[in-house]
């Protein structure tokens, strides 16, 4: 089963591009699945049947001795991946039949994803106190996050190189490496170049003097070294809670927004799209349905008769 994972996640990385951070989430789902075929003497992925793998997603929602139920999009997104190494073993001939073809995840119900208002986002932006380095980093690292539309993933992998041209020519934009390693440009605005220059000028070059070490990263952390995700997030978190924004704030809440706020003001669905880069446009049409419940709250509270 080991031998089979690894060729499943070399093929994701060296065939299809996958970037890391998705391929590492396939090997903690994928892991978790062979060790539960392994407690139950199924060590050979041809010993493996259709009962097996329903076993294992009732096991995923229903928790056991070591691990908590699962909710249904975790247990959904695992199922997916099972299936898609049995999908993987058929095609090499490794198995005779796909034992999960018959196995469907659970049905998820669309969770519209969390936006902030055009206000909130003002708040937790203007509330940061940017005089000193940390205050200058958290304020060019939300204001790129929001300006973009990036995910956290591909702010936290650039390099000041990444910059150096884009901040020195207002007509240029800012280069970012999504899922796959796919390739996008997408503008930066004066917020965030001003944040950005502000934050490279009096900012990095203070942590990395007191640091002592040298780094090519863009964003670093009071050590020197290129700040992580989950710092990021962090970050994130402890900004918002001290602008007083309530709910559960994200890296991706800002992305959401970026894009809620967007098609709020009139931008085309397909260029959203390219933004955010989403490979359908179907992925990017949930934005749409946000903007739509807006819409519906505006009328509900504004029309004389939209409420009896």
């Amino acid at each position: 089963m080991r031998r089979v994972v690894k060729g499943y996640l070399d093929h994701l990385i060296v065939e299809r591009g996958l970037s890391r951070n998705t391929v590492a989430a396939y090997r903690r789902d994928l892991t978790r699945y062979t060790a539960w075929l392994t407690e139950r003497g199924i060590d050979d992925i041809a010993q493996v049947k259709a009962p097996d793998v329903e076993a294992f997603q009732m096991s995923l929602a229903s928790g056991d001795a070591e691990h908590r139920g699962l909710a249904m999009s975790s247990v959904a997104r695992m199922i997916v991946a099972v299936r898609a190494l049995h999908s993987f073993a058929a095609s090499e001939a490794l198995t005779a039949d796909n034992a999960a073809a018959e196995v469907s995840p659970p049905v998820i119900g669309k969770r519209l994803p969390k936006t902030l208002s055009v206000e909130d986002v003002r708040r937790l932006l203007d509330g940061i106190d940017r005089s000193t380095p940390i205050g200058l980093r958290d304020g060019a690292l939300l204001e790129l996050l929001y300006g973009t539309g990036a995910r956290i993933s591909e702010v936290t992998d650039l390099d000041v190189d990444d910059l150096t041209r884009v901040l020195a020519d207002p007509e240029m934009g800012l280069r970012l490496i999504g899922k796959g390693d796919k390739q996008r440009v997408v503008p930066l605005g004066s917020y965030a170049r001003a944040a950005l220059d502000a934050w490279l000028v009096r900012g990095r070059p203070a942590l990395i003097e007191a640091a002592g070490r040298a780094t090519a990263a863009l964003f670093v952390n009071t050590r020197g070294k290129r700040l992580s995700r989950q710092s990021a997030w962090g970050i994130i978190r402890m900004r918002a809670e001290q602008a007083g924004i309530s709910g559960e704030i994200s890296p991706h809440s800002l992305r959401h927004s970026f894009a809620t706020h967007l098609l709020d003001g009139g931008a085309d669905v397909r260029v959203v799209q390219e933004l955010l880069g989403h490979a359908s446009v179907t992925t990017t049409q949930i934005y749409t349905e946000v903007t739509v419940e807006h819409l519906r709250e505006v009328y509900r509270s504004a029309h004389p008769r939209a409420r009896s």
